[in-house]
C-alpha cells in the first residue's frame, strides 16, 4: 500500500528587524537608505533630518543655573555651580589691569581668553548614569568616552571665548587712595567666580556632544550670579541676598554644533561608479557604530540671522575616512546654518 508523502514548506529565511540589525548592521542600514530616493534611515528620519531638541531650564533648584536637554533618546542634565576664588589663592603671577569697560578705545572687545583659560574659571565635568549606554559599566573609572567629551567641551568653551571675564571678576574700588588722598583710587581685583559645569547623561542614543553643548548653552543662559563685593570691615568677599542685585552672564554669540556621520555603502559591482555614500545628520547610537567618518561643524550666526554675511564658523572637527571633501563640506556648513536657526529658536523660546 502506497502512502502519500506530505511535502512540508521550508521555513522562510527571514529575521526579525532587531536580529537583522544586530547580526548585520551595515547591510541593514544600507537596505533602508537604498529602499527609495528619500533615503529613509532605520530610525525613520531622512538623511539630512535633525532631531529637534527639547529644552527645559531652571529644573535644579540648588545651583546657579541648570538645563535639561533631550535630543531624541539622548537625555542630559547640566548644572552650573558658582564658587568664589579669592585673589590670593590664584596660582601663578597673573596681574590684573583695571578696565573701564569690556571694550577698548576702538570699540573692540578685550582679549580675555588667557585670563579665563589660564585661571581655569570654567571647569566642565561629564558623568554617565548607570544604564545610560551599554558600554558604560557602573563602578569603574571615568571612561575614555567621557574624558573625550570633557576635552572637546573645554576646548570649544575656550576657543569661542564664550564667557566674558568681566562677568566673573569681583572688583573693589576703595573710597580713598591710601598712598595719595588727592588722587582717585584704582580698582582692585579681589577674586573671581569659578563656574563648575556638571553634565550628567541620563541616556545616550548618539550625538552626545551636540546634546551636551546645547545643555551647557542653555544652563549658562539660565545662570544667575549674586552680587559679590569686598567688605572693608570684614576684609573679605561677601554676597548680597538681594536677588535684584544678581546679574546674568553675557555670552559672546551663540555657537551651535551640528554633527554628521558618513555611511559608506557596499558596492555590489566593482565597476559601479554610482555614489553609494550617505551623510547622516545628527546620527543615533546605531548609526555611530556603523559609520567611520564623522564631521562636526560649529557655526554662529550673529544678530539672529541665517545669511552667510553674518555667519561665523567657530570650529570644524573631522575624523576618520575621506569621503567629505571641500564641496561636500560647503554643503554641511549650509545645513549647519539652518540647524542654528532651529536650535536658536528653541533656546529663545520661540518654538
Amino acid at each position: 500500500m502506497e502512502m502519500a508523502t506530505a511535502t512540508q514548506t521550508p521555513p522562510a529565511l527571514t529575521f526579525p528587524r532587531a536580529v537583522f540589525a544586530a547580526v548585520a548592521p551595515h547591510p541593514f542600514l544600507q537596505a533602508h537608505l537604498s529602499a527609495d530616493k528619500k533615503s529613509i534611515r532605520a530610525n525613520g528620519r531622512t538623511a539630512s533630518e535633525f532631531r529637534t531638541p527639547g529644552i527645559n531650564t531652571g529644573s535644579l533648584t540648588h545651583c546657579n543655573g541648570s538645563a535639561v536637554v533631550r535630543l531624541g533618546n539622548t537625555s542630559v542634565v547640566c548644572g552650573v555651580r558658582a564658587e568664589i576664588l579669592k585673589e590670593e589663592d590664584i596660582a601663578g603671577t597673573y596681574a590684573y589691569a583695571a578696565h573701564s569697560a569690556d571694550q577698548d578705545e576702538e570699540g573692540e572687545e578685550e582679549d580675555d581668553s588667557e585670563e579665563v583659560e589660564g585661571i581655569r574659571l570654567l571647569v566642565p565635568n561629564v558623568e554617565l548614569a548607570t544604564g545610560s549606554t551599554p558600554s558604560h559599566i557602573p563602578g569603574t573609572a571615568p571612561t575614555t568616552y567621557a574624558q573625550t567629551l570633557i576635552t572637546r567641551l573645554r576646548n570649544l568653551l575656550h576657543s569661542t571665548c564664550l564667557l566674558r571675564a568681566s562677568n566673573l571678576r569681583i572688583l573693589y574700588k576703595p573710597s580713598t587712595n591710601p598712598e595719595n588722598p588727592d588722587t582717585e583710587a584704582e580698582t582692585q581685583l579681589k577674586g573671581y567666580w569659578v563656574l563648575y559645569l556638571d553634565i550628567f547623561f541620563i541616556s545616550i542614543d548618539g550625538n552626545a556632544f551636540d546634546a551636551a553643548w546645547i545643555s551647557v548653552l542653555a544652563a549658562l543662559r539660565d545662570t544667575l550670579l549674586p552680587h559679590a563685593y569686598f567688605d572693608e570691615e570684614y576684609e573679605g568677599i561677601l554676597c548680597s541676598d538681594d536677588s535684584n542685585e544678581a546679574h546674568r552672564l553675557q555670552l559672546r554669540g551663540l555657537p551651535i554644533p551640528s554633527t554628521f556621520a558618513v555611511f559608506e555603502g557596499m558596492r555590489e559591482d566593482d565597476d559601479d561608479e554610482d555614489d553609494v555614500d550617505w551623510v547622516l545628520s545628527d546620527p543615533d547610537a546605531f548609526e555611530e557604530g556603523v559609520c567611520r567618518e564623522t564631521v562636526s561643524v560649529v557655526v554662529d550666526c550673529q544678530g539672529g540671522k541665517k545669511g552667510t554675511r553674518d555667519l561665523v564658523i567657530r570650529r570644524v572637527e573631522k575624523s576618520g575616512g575621506g569621503v567629505v571633501g571641500r564641496e561636500m563640506m560647503a554643503g554641511l556648513v549650509k545645513m549647519s546654518i539652518d540647524r542654528w536657526g532651529v536650535v536658536e529658536g528653541v533656546l529663545s523660546g520661540k518654538t
